[in-house]
């Protein structure tokens, strides 16, 4: 198979064109090298071509599509970013460079695409209440968190809840920029797929973590954030109480995800959803604590400061990703923990 992947020089879309190639497929890359993540030229898989361009641009994404037969979307701009003054840059590389892709596809007559999304379109995770059964926790109040009630309460009676992982039919419920864009991302992939009679399979990464993840950029997971402050011989910052639920799954699960995406013969016309996780659920704390402690410290600290965008707990339900594709992490949290903890950052 001939197989375009956007933003294939960056952290997950590299891997994903070394799993490609490895498996025999001919491989393209299209990817902009924006500033934010590539500050010194990547090392690529000298086995794919290489082309620098933006998604956004109609001619080059008519170019790099030239003779093929599958796009691998990974070109995005991720992160909670730094303020709302970076609403336009998330629109723009995300959306719009998403309906750029799709429309030329329709052009071309590629119609098989496989979707980078996100947990984050959930907002959060899934929740049951003791007396009410399954909930949906509305937005996290401010004076609760300036407060240290960092736990959503059951919005209809109160109580504690219990975290539960979010299977693929849940409500999505965006609750920052970012998220928003994904959301938008997959109803544009759906809209293609139900006028062109393609296949879209959205694989919603949880918590990815790895080697060439990006140092030092307030645009990374909480998994560099926390690496990035080790490697610079400070003590990991842990927001809220460090108690907060996450899927951690390691880059090589992800690619291998993408590998089995693209061989699955999804259904033609209509937007599969597929999370991407490990299906082990551990805290941000233990992360960091895992980290810290085979990077031979300093020892996180925990903050109690938060981020008004992040959501409480959300854990991957991975019985879809298991029954449709064949897909289940390999990597161990203990063991991808121990091997990142040295790995090296992306500069």
């Amino acid at each position: 198979m001939r197989v375009l992947v956007t933003g294939g020089a960056g952290f997950i879309g590299s891997h994903v064109v070394d799993v490609l190639v490895e498996a025999g497929h001919t491989v393209r890359i299209l990817d902009a090298l924006l500033p934010a993540v590539h500050r010194v030229r990547p090392v690529l898989n000298d086995q794919a071509e290489f082309m620098v361009g933006d998604v956004t641009d109609p001619p080059t994404v008519a170019s790099a599509l030239d003779g093929m037969d599958a796009v691998c979307h990974q070109a995005a701009m991720v992160g909670l970013g730094v303020d709302l003054d970076d609403l336009p840059a998330y629109a723009t590389h995300n959306d719009l460079g998403t309906a750029v892709l799709l429309a030329a596809m329709a052009r071309r007559g590629v119609e098989r695409l496989v979707l980078a999304s996100s947990m984050v379109v959930y907002g959060e995770g899934g929740y049951r209440c003791a007396v009410e059964g399954p909930v949906r926790p509305g937005p996290r109040r401010t004076a609760d968190l300036d407060a240290g009630r960092f736990e959503p309460p059951c919005p209809r009676c109160g109580r504690p809840l219990l975290s539960t992982p979010v299977t693929e039919d849940a409500p999505l419920d965006p609750r920052n920029v970012y998220a928003a864009t994904k959301v938008a991302q997959e109803h544009l992939a759906a809209a293609w797929a139900t006028a062109t009679g393609g296949s879209v399979l959205a694989l919603r990464y949880h918590n990815v973590y790895g080697p060439r993840m990006p140092r030092d950029t307030p645009y990374a997971g909480v998994a560099a954030i926390l690496r990035s402050a080790l490697e610079r011989g400070e003590p990991p910052r842990v927001f809220e109480d460090g108690c907060q639920l996450r899927d951690f799954v390691h880059v090589h699960d992800v690619a291998r995800a993408n590998l089995a995406a693209l061989r699955h013969d999804a259904a033609p016309g209509r937007l599969v959803a597929v999370n991407v996780g490990s299906g082990q659920p551990h805290t941000v704390g233990d992360m960091a604590h895992a980290l810290a402690g085979a990077f031979g410290g300093p020892m996180p600290v925990v903050t109690g400061q938060y981020r008004i965008g992040d959501v409480r707990h959300v854990v991957a339900s991975s019985d879809r990703a298991r029954d449709l594709l064949g897909y289940q992490a390999t990597v161990s949290f203990t063991d991808g923990m121990v091997a990142f903890a040295r790995a090296p950052l992306r500069r």
